[in-house]
């Protein structure tokens, strides 16, 4: 049995259908509400994934627990713990890896498709991906590419949608672990965001969109994740 590590930082972006995803390939999952918890547990897991969150990576004085996370998530690295990254934890990955957060130039909610650069279709996990596909966002702020970091994804409003350092590092900008009873929960939890209109933010009735829109979304969460999780039952 391997096990894997969630931390969430908010409490309606839980894990989704990743939780079934990562259980069918052996792993038993501990979640972990980093905002909640005085100290994190051990870095010692046979992975770590970060979930979303509304805040931005440096808001250290008013989130106190980010910085104790940046420093454990710096552990991880050094001992080359595989994490996955969704949304702010993709960011916060980028971040600790040296690159910075900053607003993206437009917010981006809703159904919006991801294509695969150029640069991707012959990196060892990129070429497994779809050249395009729907998938879910929910963000204002936007990570550089880490150093030595390779570029997987893009959409029309975010350059910066997925990142590969390495093969045990993996950071997904977008929301593919949402299953309609979570984005329920995401539309709740963040409903403020949508007061300000804006070219890629979307209405509550297209968010909510239909179960097979999101049982699609969940066909993608594996096509995208099972090469990388493959990789790492091969190292």
């Amino acid at each position: 049995m391997k096990n894997a590590l969630v931390l969430q930082h908010a409490p309606f972006e839980g894990p989704g259908a990743l939780a079934g995803l990562l259980r069918n390939r052996g792993f038993c999952i501990q979640t972990c509400h980093a905002y909640l918890e005085p100290s994190l547990p051990t870095p010692h897991w046979d992975l770590i994934v970060l979930m979303g969150g509304p805040m931005n990576v440096d808001e250290d004085e008013k989130y106190p627990w980010l910085a104790p996370e940046k420093d454990f998530l710096r552990t991880c690295l050094q001992r080359g713990t595989p994490l996955l990254g969704i949304c702010l934890g993709a960011q916060l990955l980028a971040r600790c890896l040296g690159a910075p957060v900053t607003r993206n130039p437009e917010r981006e909610i809703g159904w919006f498709d991801i294509a695969r650069p150029p640069e991707a279709e012959t990196h060892p996990l990129g070429r497994h991906w779809p050249a395009r596909c729907e998938v879910f966002h929910w963000h204002g702020d936007t990570f550089a590419l880490p150093e030595g970091a390779a570029l997987l994804a893009s959409s029309a409003a975010c350059r910066h949608q997925a990142f590969a350092w390495g093969n045990r590092v993996l950071g997904l900008q977008f929301h593919p672990e949402l299953d309609a009873a979570s984005g329920e929960e995401m539309r709740c939890g963040c409903y403020q965001d949508l007061a300000t209109p804006g070219r890629y933010v979307q209405d509550q009735t297209t968010l909510a969109a239909s179960p097979e829109r999101f049982a699609r979304l969940n066909q993608t969460l594996h096509t995208l994740l099972s090469p990388w999780l493959d990789g790492l039952d091969a190292h």
